[in-house]
């Protein structure tokens, strides 16, 4: 798939069904408080919707669940590399179970290499181990940008 492009995805536990869209991606060497250990954030923003009668949330990583990033020789690299996880964005920060009929934006980031980053593939990995994936570009998409950059300053 590609950016913008929504998937429908079964919660955590096989509980309800969210429409994930990866809506904007970014490309940063600092923001939200935190520098690259690799050289470049990725930052990508999603919509979660619930669309089904039961709220319905992500799976946590420590299930084997969520995002991870693929790069384009194919390694696997997860939520938490590098100074990733210190990144901090008020809009996008939503973690709880959405609710039937409403929607949340939420992120990932990664901090990877520039090469690593460039031409990889987001995969999503939802409640019942299904991996759904979306070719990413290899710089700044999305309706968000402007926004999106906002929101990492410091």
């Amino acid at each position: 798939m590609k950016l913008g492009t929504p998937a429908q995805t079964v919660g955590d536990g096989g509980t309800g069904v969210l429409e994930i869209t990866p809506d904007t991606i970014v490309f940063v060497k600092e923001g939200g408080g935190e520098t690259s250990e690799n050289g470049v954030f990725v930052v990508v923003t999603m919509k979660d919707k619930a669309t089904s009668d039961v709220a319905a949330d992500e799976p946590a990583p420590i299930t084997g669940g969520g995002w991870k990033w693929m790069t384009p020789d194919g390694e696997m690299i997860g939520f938490d590399s590098g100074n990733s996880s210190g990144v901090v964005m008020d809009k996008y920060n939503n973690a709880d179970p959405v609710q039937p009929g409403s929607y949340q934006w939420r992120a990932q980031v990664f901090d990877l290499t520039e090469a690593q980053a460039k031409g990889g593939t987001l995969i999503y990995i939802d409640g019942e181990e299904k991996a759904h994936r979306w070719q990413m570009p290899s710089e700044d998409s999305g309706p968000n940008v402007a926004e999106v950059k906002k929101q990492l300053e410091f």
